[in-house]
């Protein structure tokens, strides 16, 4: 595994850069302490399997930065590892493609569980996101009670006593929508990599939202990502075995 790691803080840039080394023997992690020289590196050598971003760069802002990296690299995992773990950092990190939010002061082997459970396709986000009550002003009206409902239900255990994704009686094409869903993909691309129409995915989207009891992707994902800590070292649930 091949990982770009962008921090501008030459101290916790090394210490990451040695803790991430520490996943295995096959492990290659490259250091980039700005934004410039993270887009020259993937532009040099395309075959980085991830990418962990820092929110707070001396060149660029990193939400700029992820937005950025998700539209030339779809592909390419991104997970924020940064010194904040407000909510709303979250939820925008995720809202833009994220694949996952590990705050700085988490533990190496919560760090560990994140990173595996990215690559195996899954969706990691801190369990104690959903309990604070911080949001940014202008967030996304849609997402305001979608919001509410997933903190209430959080509360209320109810993500943390769904024994899997399988629970909510999915289609194998609504886990399959789910899949690119959580991928970023909007109902365009879903619709023409599944071989579907534009509103037979808007349907399918809805189903999923409604079984996840949330009113918006970015809630959905959220929900999928505290649903997959529950079972650590499980595939992604959406993913087919074989």
């Amino acid at each position: 595994m091949k990982v770009l790691l962008i921090d501008d803080h030459p101290l916790i840039l090394s210490a990451l850069q040695s803790v991430i080394q520490g996943l295995g023997d096959h492990v290659t992690v490259v250091g980039a302490s700005s934004a410039r020289a993270a887009r020259e590196t993937l532009a040099a050598s395309a075959d980085f399997d991830l990418v962990l971003l820092d929110l707070q760069l001396g060149d660029a802002d990193g939400f700029d930065v992820l937005s950025e990296f998700r539209s030339a690299y779809p592909a390419l995992p991104v997970v924020i590892v940064s010194a904040s773990d407000r909510t709303s950092d979250v939820i925008r990190s995720i809202d833009q493609g994220a694949m996952g939010f590990v705050p700085k002061r988490a533990s190496n082997e919560t760090l560990f569980e994140a990173l595996h459970m990215v690559m195996s396709g899954g969706i990691y986000v801190p369990p104690m996101a959903m309990g604070t009550a911080d949001r940014p002003a202008d967030f996304a009206d849609d997402s305001a009670q979608g919001l509410h409902n997933v903190r209430r239900s959080a509360s209320e255990s109810e993500f943390q006593t769904a024994q899997s994704i399988e629970s909510l009686g999915l289609t194998p094409r609504q886990r399959d929508v789910l899949g690119l869903l959580l991928k970023g993909h909007p109902n365009k691309l879903i619709a023409r990599e599944l071989g579907l129409s534009v509103e037979t995915v808007k349907d399918h989207v809805a189903a999923v939202l409604r079984a996840l009891n949330v009113s918006s992707r970015t809630q959905a994902v959220l929900a999928v990502g505290q649903m997959s800590q529950q079972q650590p070292g499980s595939a992604a649930p959406w993913r087919k075995t074989t």
